[in-house]
């Protein structure tokens, strides 16, 4: 799918995944939206990139209509990529066999809610834009890609929310593709590995840290680079026989139960 001057909506798209996402994006000709709610970096990466940047919650389905009009307005909307979501990790169970010490059950909300719900009200919505641009060769509209992680079918303890949040990105992956054929979207899912972002901070300890890290990745043993994610989502959304498929981009890890 040629993407030259169509525009594309990424969430999460002021950092990490979805800024080297954006960047690639832009490089091959979409006009980008970045739709995050980091503005300083999202207005710099939109200057940087020739984009625009739309202040988004994904929790808030009025802030993701804000972002499929602003792309609307710039292009035909062709492209999204769900990058948007957050990590949290708690035992289910505490030490002291209070019902207190259990697992904080808002935060596992939270992370449902941004992660997954979030993800489809914005699938939904970005779909709903590609279903009346004009089709290209074949009836191609658009292409959505999805940010899941390994962690959907590794999950270490702790993990519950964060793994159920992705799982379910996954599991949507399929009947959503199944449902959008019919207005010619594709639907395609990433599951990274350990991507070297700035979550693991700077510094002698965050090196030690990722070293320590990438002991169990396969090859190349070290941490992925968020380039590396980034062409894979581009590959998911500009290759028009992509479709209905979870890729985990990992160096072959198999995570620990801790």
């Amino acid at each position: 799918m040629d993407i030259t001057g169509a525009s594309a909506i990424v969430t999460g798209g002021a950092s990490g995944i979805g800024a080297a996402s954006a960047r690639l994006l832009a490089a091959r000709g979409a006009k980008v939206v970045i739709a995050d709610l980091q503005e300083d970096k999202g207005n710099e990466l939109a200057d940087e990139i020739g984009g625009a940047f739309c202040k988004v919650d994904v929790t808030n389905t009025d802030d993701i209509i804000n972002a499929v009009e602003m792309a609307k307005s710039i292009g035909p909307v062709r492209v999204l990529v769900n990058s948007a979501g957050i990590g949290w990790a708690q035992r289910t169970v505490g030490k002291d066999g209070s019902y207190e010490s259990a697992a904080n059950l808002d935060r596992f909300k939270r992370v449902i809610a941004i992660n997954l719900i979030g993800s489809f009200d914005c699938i939904r919505l970005a779909a709903t834009a590609m279903s009346v641009t004009e089709p290209l060769e074949y009836g191609e509209r658009g292409a959505i890609v999805n940010i899941a992680s390994v962690a959907a079918f590794d999950g270490q303890i702790g993990q519950a929310s964060y793994s159920a949040s992705k799982g379910g990105i996954v599991g949507l992956t399929l009947p959503v593709a199944r449902d959008l054929a019919a207005i010619g979207v594709r639907v395609n899912t990433v599951a990274p590995g350990l991507i070297d972002t700035p979550i693991y901070g700077e510094g002698e300890n965050s090196e030690a840290f990722k070293a320590n890290l990438q002991k169990g990745v396969l090859f190349p043993q070290r941490l992925g680079f968020q380039e590396e994610l980034a062409s894979m989502v581009v590959e998911c959304i500009t290759n028009s026989y992509m479709n209905a498929e979870t890729i985990r981009v990992d160096g072959g890890i198999r995570m620990p139960p801790k």
